[in-house]
């Protein structure tokens, strides 16, 4: 089954680029895109689509205001925000709001789609540099802590791993360990943080 994806973003040209690069993927089904957030709110509901494209600076209500209202009436529905601006406050605004990626505008077609392909298997796709800026903030002194000050130095290692949208393969090859033992860490990460998917382990993270 494809994957339904469906897009919010108000400028023409860019919306169109998109539309064309959705309806060339194989594996992806174009439901309906959208100039803004006021015509999103009352459709995507009836849509129901798998992934949602959303432009991060709509006209009026923006694009994390509507992931935030539309997230508890689609749980089961990954928001990506595209953003031309790459700062972490912005990203860490749309991941609290419900969002499960981040990317750059400037983001080549084949990255777009495989933060599509990424974010409906579980992932938090993010652009590189954004998702390090996102981990410097955290890194920062003064930095907020929470409940996942709680897990080993590994956990945290493997969970600021997942918040930046590594697979577990990639995890374990950049740790020396194997995908079993990244999978048993990330058992008990859950636990801990009291999640079910590893895209509210990393939310959870991300406002720590």
């Amino acid at each position: 089954m494809p994957i339904r994806v469906a897009l919010v973003e108000d400028d023409t040209a860019w919306r169109n680029t998109l539309e064309r690069l959705i309806r060339g993927a194989d594996t992806l089904e174009l439901v309906r895109a959208y100039p803004n957030a006021e015509l999103a709110l009352h459709g995507l509901p009836k849509d129901r689509p798998d992934v949602v494209l959303m432009d991060v600076q709509l006209p009026r209500l923006s694009g994390i205001t509507c992931v935030a209202r539309l997230k508890p009436r689609l749980p089961g529905t990954q928001f990506v925000m595209l953003s031309v601006h790459e700062d972490s406050e912005p990203v860490l605004e749309a991941l609290r709001a419900g969002a499960s990626g981040y990317l750059a505008k400037s983001a080549s077609p084949a990255e777009i789609l495989e933060a599509i392909q990424e974010v409906h298997r579980g992932g938090s796709p993010m652009t590189g540099h954004i998702a390090r800026k996102v981990v410097e903030f955290f890194h920062a002194p003064g930095a907020p802590v929470n409940g996942v000050a709680l897990l080993s130095a590994r956990e945290r290692e493997i969970l600021e791993l997942l918040a930046t949208g590594d697979r577990y393969k990639e995890i374990a090859a950049r740790l020396e360990i194997s995908v079993l033992t990244v999978r048993t860490h990330i058992r008990h990460i859950y636990e801990k943080l009291q999640v079910r998917s590893r895209t509210e382990a990393a939310v959870k993270f991300l406002q720590s």
